[in-house]
């Protein structure tokens, strides 16, 4: 376990007989005129503001340096505030964070369990460190391993385990408190495809049987489509927040991709005499419009000889991405480290 993660969980030990559930809210978490800069002067982030109501799954879709690490960081209280307001569970992160950390689950991209440990020995650990003792740890560590369908592994070290399982150790230690506030910096870390869906179906039924929102960052296309709502981030700045439906509306039509040995000349021919507009982006002309298979005949059928290929599909959430941004989602951008 990293030192700032145990430093989290041990400040709320002292704590544990003293905070009470907050009252209902329609607001889970909300930020305001966020900004960071490492040194005070490399920006990871500039001017980001959201909110996420309760019982929403809602997640931060950037690539690497795109600003979601140090978006988690603020979020889960590992580095303090520089700029800008943030309150959980209508708790204000100027205010203090000891009542904000009882009230949140955090899982953390990298492990933070001890595989020399076995998976209940990890449980117990963390619960003594909530204030969690005697019979209710005992309780609440044994509906956890039932519910995530690790009972039958509760004495097994949790270095002899699979990455899915472990992760889902993971996730049992973030939900021993009963957190209302779930946060995931990429939740499918290490995950085979399989063991990844079965992560996000359980993240929805715990949606569902308890109401808890659920927050997450990622860089994965297909998760960030099952979050009800997505904020996009690029360079530091969040570009777009919207269903992911809805982001995908945005584009328009089709989404029609060509690439040429001279793709700076066909995009000038292809205004001269198609009068079609089209982006440039990798060496690649996309252009978006309605009905792409009929472009596609009409634009092999006037350059057939200087086309290698031509290709139509609906937009994805990397379209929207390109769309939004000017540039293809996994281009390497500066801003905050991995």
């Amino acid at each position: 376990m990293y030192p700032l993660q145990m430093s989290i969980l041990s400040s709320v030990s002292n704590a544990a007989s003293r905070e009470t559930e907050p009252r209902a809210r329609t607001v889970a978490l909300e930020a305001h005129g966020l900004s960071f800069a490492y040194g005070g002067e490399r920006r990871a982030l500039a001017d980001v503001s959201f909110a996420v109501a309760c019982g929403e799954i809602f997640g931060f879709l950037g690539p690497n340096g795109g600003g979601k690490t140090t978006l988690f960081r603020l979020l889960s209280t590992l580095v303090p505030l520089q700029s800008g307001e943030v309150r959980a569970l209508g708790e204000d992160f100027r205010a203090g964070t000891l009542a904000i950390r009882r009230r949140m689950g955090v899982v953390f991209q990298y492990p933070s369990i001890d595989g020399k440990l076995t998976v209940a020995e990890n449980l117990a650990h963390h619960g003594r460190l909530y204030g969690i003792h005697g019979r209710k740890l005992r309780e609440r560590s044994a509906a956890m391993l039932e519910r995530l369908g690790l009972a039958a592994r509760a004495g097994d070290l949790v270095e002899t385990l699979s990455g899915g399982l472990r992760r889902r150790v993971e996730l049992a230690k973030a939900l021993l408190h009963e957190p209302r506030l779930l946060l995931l910096d990429e939740p499918s870390t290490g995950l085979d495809p399989v063991a990844r869906r079965e992560f996000f179906d359980y993240l929805h039924h715990l949606r569902e049987s308890d109401g808890v929102t659920i927050v997450l960052t990622t860089h994965h296309m297909e998760e960030a489509e099952r979050c009800d709502r997505i904020a996009i981030l690029s360079q530091g700045r969040m570009v777009a927040m919207a269903a992911p439906g809805e982001l995908k509306a945005e584009v328009g039509g089709d989404v029609v991709v060509i690439r040429a040995r001279e793709p700076e000349l066909l995009q000038r021919k292809l205004m001269h005499q198609l009068k079609l507009a089209s982006t440039l982006v990798d060496g690649t002309l996309r252009i978006e419009r309605p009905r792409g298979h009929e472009l596609v005949r009409e634009v092999v059928e006037t350059f057939g000889s200087e086309v290698d290929s031509v290709s139509f599909g609906k937009p994805t959430l990397e379209d929207v991405f390109v769309h939004l941004t000017g540039h293809r989602f996994f281009t390497s951008e500066p801003g905050e480290p991995s």
